[in-house]
């Protein structure tokens, strides 16, 4: 998205979850975006996911933090956020983060099986490209290695993680569509703020958890939009 808004400053861009648009420099508020971008905003949750995650696993120490390689559209302000984060996440709630990239397939086995030789607690799973990727072997592992692990998109849960939490994708991707109607039947970009989600969705997946030995408390089952069984 950055290296797109680089080539133009007229054509109108319409931004598909785009993460963190304020805090990485593509808009100056979601209000009023400015220039000629606008669309849907996608926002990191990690405190609130480990938060979630901690009544589920109170003993929370060791997180590790697994990110694929960046992409080519990845904006260079990305690493700087996620480590912010990670710090208000480690003060708030006492983890000790860990980041481990992944280059190539093959690196994902190699770092489960570190994480379950060392003991670590949890493992966040940040949707990147390449992540996204290797979505199905990265939930096996996790599961294989007995490791608890959290994503944003309900679709890491459906595959296999124990929870995942963040806003709905299908909404975003309607949303986006929208505003591309409006804007070729000629509505301006000022007058088309950039949208947040106004519900964001908690998926528990209960085999997994019984898999890993864990039970989730019937509180938090209570407060899920999806339980996979």
């Amino acid at each position: 998205m950055s290296a797109l808004k680089q080539e133009t400053t007229t054509i109108p861009i319409v931004m598909l979850g785009s993460w963190e648009p304020v805090r990485v420099g593509l808009i100056t508020s979601l209000a009023r975006p400015a220039g000629n971008v606008t669309g849907v905003a996608w926002f990191n949750l990690l405190p609130k996911q480990m938060e979630l995650l901690k009544e589920i696993v109170p003993n929370l120490g060791r997180g590790a933090y697994i990110v694929g390689v960046p992409s080519a559209y990845s904006p260079p302000e990305g690493a700087r956020i996620a480590e912010e984060d990670r710090q208000i996440t480690a003060s708030a709630l006492g983890i000790t983060w860990q980041v481990f990239s992944a280059a190539v397939a093959t690196d994902y086995d190699e770092i489960f099986a570190r994480l379950a030789a060392e003991h670590f607690d949890v493992a966040y799973i940040p949707s990147t490209t390449f992540n996204l990727n290797n979505q199905t072997h990265i939930c096996q592992l996790a599961l294989r290695h007995q490791i608890p692990a959290v994503s944003e998109s309900s679709q890491w849960a459906k595959t296999g993680l124990l929870l995942s939490y963040g806003q709905d994708f299908d909404w975003t991707v309607a949303r986006a569509i929208e505003y591309v109607d409006k804007i070729l039947r000629g509505a301006k970009l000022n007058d088309l703020p950039v949208q947040q989600a106004t519900k964001l969705l908690l998926t528990i997946n209960l085999k997994t958890a019984k898999d890993l030995g864990i039970t989730v408390p019937p509180a938090l089952l209570a407060r899920a939009d999806e339980v996979i069984e």
